[in-house]
């Protein structure tokens, strides 16, 4: 059986200080093509050396209340992602419990 890969691929355009200016993505498998992003986070594991990698990058005009939004949205879908990922609960209702904490102290919630 053929095996096959699927790419992802970040473009970051940058200023002359290298400050990113624009950000795109494309997923030709999901149908996404050159969409453009205010903010990646992206995480990388390790297994040598058992750490995570990551690359945090949002564009200079990516409002602050967006960044808020985008956070908790984040740390939601990780609160999901660990629970189907460890089927831990307890753990998850803990983390669930820390992003209402979060949304509520930004007030992000109406």
């Amino acid at each position: 059986m053929a095996k096959t890969t699927s790419k992802i691929e970040l473009t970051v355009e940058l200023d002359e200080n290298r400050v990113p200016e624009k950000l795109h993505w494309t997923a030709e498998d999901g149908g996404i093509k050159n969409e453009e992003a205010k903010a990646i986070l992206l995480s990388v594991w390790d297994s040598k050396a058992q750490e995570s990698l990551r690359i945090d990058l949002w564009t200079k005009d990516m409002p602050v209340d967006e960044m808020k939004l985008f956070f908790h949205q984040t740390l939601v879908a990780m609160s999901d992602t660990f629970n189907r990922a460890t089927q831990d609960e307890k753990m998850t209702a803990t983390m669930k419990d820390f992003c209402d904490y979060f949304a509520e102290k930004l007030e992000l919630k109406k």
